[in-house]
């Protein structure tokens, strides 16, 4: 922990002295002022979130390694709306969330991903399907088994993961790493194989992702979130520094999106960010970061 509040010192008081540079690199999407936080006190380590698909004023969070299998609901002024337990589930190391429809359905994808030590055999995705959300003045108390269950290892051995995103008309999930210099992209089918057992991420690229100030805090180059514009035109990576913005051409691979240099950077102001999500619509981008009553940051489509 210590670690991370000298991270945080050293990138909150660059960040103060390269604001005005680095904002004129924000392209489409420049920050909302006004920032809600998160109200519920059982989200401590919010690593994972996600826009409902079925209404865009609720949003989905989930904790960090260690903590119970629950995913939480909340508005998106950060009022607590109750919380789900994925049975059948372990939180090994979830540290992304992503929501999608498929079928006239929605679904939320939990993904078990982290590895700090690079040592896992197999990571695993839980896809569920979107709770009923709760009515005015109710709150959600329940829970839920996975729809399917995705089992997978990377080709070229265990990698720290914490960002992953669902292009639904690809059938692909896709991943980016996080530790390795340049974070390496990887696909998955999204849905699970009729025959089962360890499924294979395939490396289809990279992606490059740099603060201005790279040298002095390498870390804030590594991703630790990533969201697809549900019409498949962009997607966002976060960091420790800032969100990046990569378009997609119609009928163009993630793989040669990212190989591109990003559209645009913007700094987030958040202490140790851990996700982003689109809203269905894409004319906004939360992201929010670890610690209790985290600040739910908001992005507006110029």
């Amino acid at each position: 922990m210590a670690k991370w509040v000298s991270i945080r010192i050293v990138i909150g008081a660059i960040l103060c002295h390269t604001v005005l540079a680095s904002s004129a690199d924000a392209g489409e999407f420049t920050s909302v002022a006004e920032r809600h936080r998160i109200q519920s006190s059982a989200v401590l380590e919010a690593s994972g979130l996600a826009v409902s698909p079925s209404n865009p004023q609720f949003l989905w969070v989930l904790n960090d390694s260690g903590a119970t299998p629950d995913i939480h609901l909340m508005e998106v002024d950060g009022t607590s709306r109750g919380v789900v337990r994925l049975k059948d589930s372990r939180n090994i190391d979830w540290e992304d969330l992503a929501a999608f429809s498929l079928d006239q359905n929605s679904y939320l994808l939990v993904a078990d991903i982290g590895d700090n030590g690079a040592k896992r055999k197999s990571c695993r995705l839980y896809v569920m399907r979107e709770p009923t959300l709760p009515k005015t003045g109710q709150t959600l108390d329940g829970k839920a088994v996975p729809a399917w269950q995705i089992e997978f290892r990377y080709e070229d051995g265990p990698r720290d993961c914490e960002a992953i995103g669902v292009d639904v008309a690809m059938g692909k999930v896709i991943l980016i790493s996080k530790r390795t210099l340049p974070p390496l992209v990887y696909e998955l089918p999204l849905r699970a194989p009729a025959k089962g057992g360890v499924q294979i991420a395939r490396k289809v690229g990279k992606v490059l992702v740099r603060s201005p100030f790279d040298e002095l805090v390498p870390v804030s180059n590594q991703p630790t979130g990533l969201t697809i514009a549900r019409d498949r035109s962009q997607a966002a990576v976060i960091t420790y520094y800032g969100i990046f913005l990569f378009p997609r051409a119609p009928n163009e691979s993630w793989a040669t999106a990212f190989a591109r240099p990003y559209a645009s950077r913007m700094p987030h102001f958040l202490g140790q960010a851990e996700s982003v999500a689109f809203t269905n619509d894409g004319i906004l981008l939360y992201a929010v970061s670890e610690g209790a009553q985290s600040p739910i940051a908001r992005f507006r489509k110029q």
